[in-house]
């Protein structure tokens, strides 16, 4: 009887490290031949792939430099978040292609596809940029306008006459 206790107490205790993630291996880095590694982000009707790897902090938007492509300072900050949250400002070089919405929306989608491919290069930071909430894909996209109406809830205007 004392046996089978034992063999259920280590049993449940390697159900419990199991549980907490101490016997999982740590995620490994997806890296290409080049010592890239690659993301697709999005944020409204724009799509960025994005290319991150070691370098001095260059940041390419469709072959434009990013200074250049995103003028607006706000934008550019919006850009660099996940790098100063992640405290790797000036580290990495980024390539991307951006397609459709706005520039506002362009800028949302490279700060999330950057984010995407930092966890894929260096899988430590997940949890880092996980809690600052550059890992979730912002789903809010622009309400398709009805018939019988001007906007996509907005209706004429009355005449009672």
């Amino acid at each position: 009887m004392a046996q089978g206790f034992e063999v259920l107490q280590k049993v449940s205790g390697q159900v419990a490290a199991a549980a907490s993630g101490e016997a999982a291996a740590p995620a490994e880095p997806k890296i290409d031949a080049q010592g890239r590694s690659y993301a697709t982000g999005k944020r409204k009707n724009a799509i960025a792939r994005v290319w991150v790897k070691p370098g001095t902090g260059k940041l390419t938007v469709n072959g434009r430099d990013g200074t250049v492509y995103f003028a607006r300072p706000v934008l550019r900050m919006l850009i660099n978040q996940p790098f100063q949250v992640a405290d790797r400002v000036g580290q990495f070089d980024v390539w991307c292609t951006v397609r459709g919405g706005g520039l506002s929306g362009q800028a949302g989608a490279v700060r999330h596809g950057l984010s995407r491919a930092l966890t894929y290069f260096e899988p430590a930071l997940r949890g880092v940029l996980k809690s600052g909430g550059f890992l979730t894909r912002d789903s809010r996209v622009v309400e398709r306008k009805k018939y019988g109406k001007a906007k996509a809830r907005r209706s004429f205007q009355f005449s009672k006459r």
